[in-house]
This record gives C-alpha cells, sequence and structure tokens, in this order.
C-alpha cells in the first residue's frame, strides 16, 4: 500500500513520478497533492460513463484535446484502460510538438503504448485528419482556448460521440460580437447586462456556454453543467457533460435561435448551427 493515502488504490506511482506529481522519494508537496485531487476528482465523473460504454464494446475509444502533458490521459489510462479496457484507446491531440513527443516517450516508458497515441494536430484538423478512428465514445476538452472547445464539439458531433466533457475557458469571440454590436443596440434594456467592459468579458462567456449546451440538446444530448471544485488555479471550473440520448432536439433548436436573435447574435448562427454531423 502507498505511504501517501491520496493515491487511489492501484494508481502506478511510477507513473506519479514519472508526471512530477510525486518526488523520487515517494512524497508528494502542496501543490502536487491539489493537482492529483483535481483530476481523481475529474476521473469520478468518467468512471461511470466509461464503465457504461465498455458494457456495450471493449474497443472504448477516448480522444482528449488539449492534452498538454497528458496528466488525465495518463491516469484514465494507469485507473481504467490498463486492467478494465485493455482493447481500447486514449488519443491525446496537442498542438506543441515538445509535449507530444515526451509523451509518447513516457507512454513507451511504462508500457502504455498499445493503447494511447499522441498526435501533433490542432483540434480544427483533428476532425479530418485520418489518424483518428471514424468513431469514438469519449470526447474531452480541459480549457481548450477560445473556439478550440466548439472544434471539440464539431469534432464529438462528426464521430458521433456517447458521451462529451467539457471544461471551457478564453472565451472571447462572443464578447467580441456583443461589444462590436453594443452601441446599436443601446435603446435595448437588455444590453445592460453586458454594457460595462468587464460584464461583457464575463457575460459573453456565460452565454458561450449557454449556446454550447443549447447546442449539445439540438443533437439529442442531455446536457449536465456543474462546476469542477478544486480547480483552484483556474477560474474557469465549469463542467459539461453531455451524453447522447437521442432526446428531442426541435425545441432546444428553437430556443438556441431565440436566444442568438435576442443578443444579436445572428452572425454566430453558422458556429452554433452546424447541421453537417451525423447522430449517434
Amino acid at each position: 500500500m502507498s505511504a501517501q493515502p491520496e493515491i487511489r488504490p492501484g494508481q502506478s506511482v511510477e507513473l506519479l513520478k514519472q508526471l512530477h506529481i510525486l518526488t523520487r522519494d515517494g512524497r508528494m508537496n502542496q501543490d502536487s497533492r491539489r493537482k492529483l485531487k483535481q483530476v481523481y476528482h475529474l476521473f469520478q465523473f468518467l468512471e461511470p460513463l466509461l464503465s457504461e460504454t465498455l458494457g456495450e464494446h471493449p474497443d472504448v475509444q477516448l480522444v482528449d484535446h488539449g492534452a498538454g502533458k497528458s496528466y488525465l490521459g495518463f491516469i484514465l489510462y494507469d485507473l481504467f484502460f490498463k486492467d478494465l479496457a485493455p482493447g481500447g484507446r486514449i488519443y491525446g491531440i496537442e498542438t506543441r510538438d515538445e509535449l507530444v513527443a515526451s509523451s509518447r516517450r513516457l507512454a513507451d516508458k511504462l508500457g502504455f503504448s498499445t493503447g494511447m497515441r499522441f498526435y501533433n494536430l490542432s483540434v480544427a484538423d483533428s476532425i479530418e485528419s485520418e489518424r483518428l478512428p471514424a468513431r469514438v465514445d469519449m470526447v474531452t476538452a480541459l480549457h481548450a482556448c477560445n473556439t478550440a472547445t466548439d472544434d471539440a464539439i464539431r469534432f464529438a458531433l462528426r464521430k458521433q460521440a456517447r458521451h462529451i466533457v467539457l471544461v471551457p475557458c478564453c472565451q472571447a469571440e462572443v464578447a467580441a460580437v456583443l461589444r462590436r454590436n453594443k452601441q446599436e443596440r443601446l435603446a435595448d434594456s437588455i444590453t445592460e447586462l453586458w454594457r460595462h467592459p468587464i460584464h461583457t468579458r464575463e457575460f459573453g462567456s456565460h452565454v458561450t456556454n449557454v449556446l454550447r449546451c443549447l447546442q449539445l440538446e439540438s443533437h439529442g444530448y442531455q446536457v449536465n453543467v456543474t462546476e469542477l471544485v478544486g480547480w483552484e488555479h483556474s477560474m474557469k471550473n465549469e463542467l459539461i457533460i453531455a451524453s447522447y440520448k437521442d432526446l428531442p432536439r426541435r425545441r432546444p433548436g428553437e430556443r438556441l435561435a431565440e436566444l442568438l436573435h435576442t443578443l444579436g447574435l445572428e452572425e454566430l448562427a453558422g458556429r452554433f448551427f452546424r447541421g453537417d454531423e451525423s447522430a449517434p
């Protein structure tokens, strides 16, 4: 048993050392303890979704966009895929080549390379990449900046993902449109919601996620929004979990269109109304 009570049973101590969560002598500082707690907290949301998918077929396919150092991917593989879904695969998508290379080296060193792949791709480019499977079970995107989260949603819809897990951040595009159109709509009292610059930024961020949720619901997904508690290092801790349930699509689509019109965001309709994706 590990000397660190925070470490989950079955977790590879060597992996935690390689991720610099544990020191070489197996110790953990406060920052590392917080980081591990955050990943474990997210794992609690993902584990039942992965188990549900595993009950349908053994080759579970997960794509992690904006993977960074692939903390999440390695923890998921170590705690779930390695023993419970050895026929499955995790794909880490990252634009920084040095992080892709280091993740590949670590997967080889730990013997995880049979079930983990890492590619230097943008989220947008991954949609058409032949290196990724035609169908994916789960898509994750943690702090994929600005429209990269929307690209991850497009990817998930195109790949007919059963589950989509998002922690959005740096959402500037909607705020920019609100700001640009503000003068034209000053007579409308609703613009008081974003008249001040700080409100424009915060309201724009909130509206972006509301529109994303309606977009997913308009494709038949059940959407739950919660707080990723313990994510103290980032102000962006909204967690969106969508699971495909073949729910009615018409009303969410109507509400999405109504909201875009009410807020003067019609020019963004193409971003949230993409009809070329197939339903799962």
